[in-house]
């Protein structure tokens, strides 16, 4: 069994939103999705889906990219990505899940996903710095409510011979953006690795920066080129 992550999927195949707006890497991004995981991913590997994963609004739109994601090899962690609009409460979620039908899906929020030697920890994150975030948005409160999050999902694991990675949909750092309150929060726990997505655009980039310790990398799908990163084969 692996553990693979890939972010950023922004699917929509049941609606009318063409990815390739964003720049010719996206053209097909669904089909380079499914062949480049069907060609990797076995029915006993992990994979993380670090959020913005579907652009339906509610459950109903975005039932096709569920089921899309279901049919893949392996099973799948879902963390909530700034467009993940559709998820509404994990209740709420998991119950659709069953009503449809889907058996492969697991939600992250507030808890951890254990798997052989590994656990699997994350939240959401928020932007870079108040300027960024929606005007509407109270930035340091979501920013005390993500780091409670992620201070749940890492509490959820009691046997310490488990290695607890941390996985975010925005970057807790990123150049020269970091969110210290998430950083001193991975150093209280003892985290040495970080996945996280939101980068669009940027394909020069380093795949591992390592700040303080912390070997943070960028797993948007447009910067893996829409191929599942390898995490652990342990």
């Amino acid at each position: 069994m692996a553990l693979y992550t890939m972010a950023d999927t922004h699917l929509a195949l049941g609606l009318a939103k063409p990815m390739n707006i964003f720049g010719s890497r996206w053209q097909d991004h669904d089909r380079k999705i499914e062949s480049h995981w069907r060609r990797i991913i076995t029915p006993e590997d992990t994979v993380v889906i670090g959020g913005d994963i579907s652009w339906g609004i509610s459950l109903e739109e975005a039932a096709a990219d569920l089921l899309f994601l279901d049919r893949l090899p392996g099973k799948k962690i879902l963390l909530k990505g700034n467009h993940d609009f559709w998820w509404t409460t994990v209740k709420k979620v998991t119950d659709f899940f069953k009503s449809a039908g889907i058996t492969s899906l697991t939600l992250l929020q507030n808890n951890a996903v254990l798997l052989d030697k590994l656990a699997v920890c994350g939240t959401r994150g928020w932007y870079s710095d108040a300027a960024n975030a929606p005007a509407e948005s109270d930035y340091q409160k979501i920013v005390a409510r993500e780091t409670a999050r992620l201070k749940l999902s890492l509490d959820s694991v009691t046997d310490p011979a488990l290695e607890k990675i941390v996985f975010t949909h925005f970057p807790p750092y990123f150049e020269n953006y970091l969110c210290r309150p998430l950083i001193d929060l991975m150093h209280a726990y003892g985290i040495t690795r970080c996945y996280y997505g939101h980068i669009h655009g940027i394909y020069a980039l380093p795949r591992v920066s390592v700040f303080e310790g912390i070997a943070f990398s960028l797993v948007s799908a447009d910067f893996l080129d829409f191929t599942p990163l390898l995490v652990s084969d342990r």
